[in-house]
């Protein structure tokens, strides 16, 4: 289901403990509603969504506490850096995304954001389940036995 991933996408922001703390079930590429201080401020890759998550409210998909640096150079036209954001999905995937969350224990976790290869701003959002303390020891065990079959290989080959 994962697409090859373009060269020429940049990328501004990644959620690197997001697939430690949850199980991600699907993905989807979303838009999302910016200002032009917030885009100049990415361009200088100023931003985090580590502790944000997406959420559907009134029939509309919002990032929510992702944070995005103020630029400087904008005086008095800059933006709130922790301000909700509007995510763009068509119709039929915002009704999916809504009878996945329906589904106890689904949320909408924020995976990655880039430039795609026309420049504009993406959002990668992950459907997720919360991980249990044991299911993280053993993703964990997983990569680990990964690493030490690499090196053995590597010593043997």
């Amino acid at each position: 289901m994962a697409k090859k991933s373009d060269p020429n996408s940049k990328l501004i922001a990644e959620n690197r403990q997001a697939r430690y703390h949850y199980a991600i079930e699907d993905d989807l590429e979303a838009g999302i509603v910016l200002t032009g201080s917030e885009v100049k401020s990415l361009r200088t890759g100023q931003s985090n969504i580590a502790e944000s998550y997406a959420s559907v409210e009134d029939g509309e998909l919002w990032l929510i506490n992702s944070y995005i640096a103020t630029y400087k150079e904008a005086g008095v036209f800059g933006h709130e850096e922790r301000r909700k954001r509007k995510l763009l999905v068509s119709r039929k995937e915002l009704a999916r995304l809504w009878a996945a969350i329906g589904r106890e224990g689904m949320t909408l976790v924020p995976l990655r954001m880039y430039f795609n290869d026309r420049g504009r701003v993406k959002v990668k959002i992950g459907i997720a389940k919360g991980k249990k303390l044991a299911d993280k020891r053993a993703t964990e065990a997983k990569r680990d036995w990964d690493r030490q079959k690499r090196r053995l290989l590597k010593e043997q080959g």
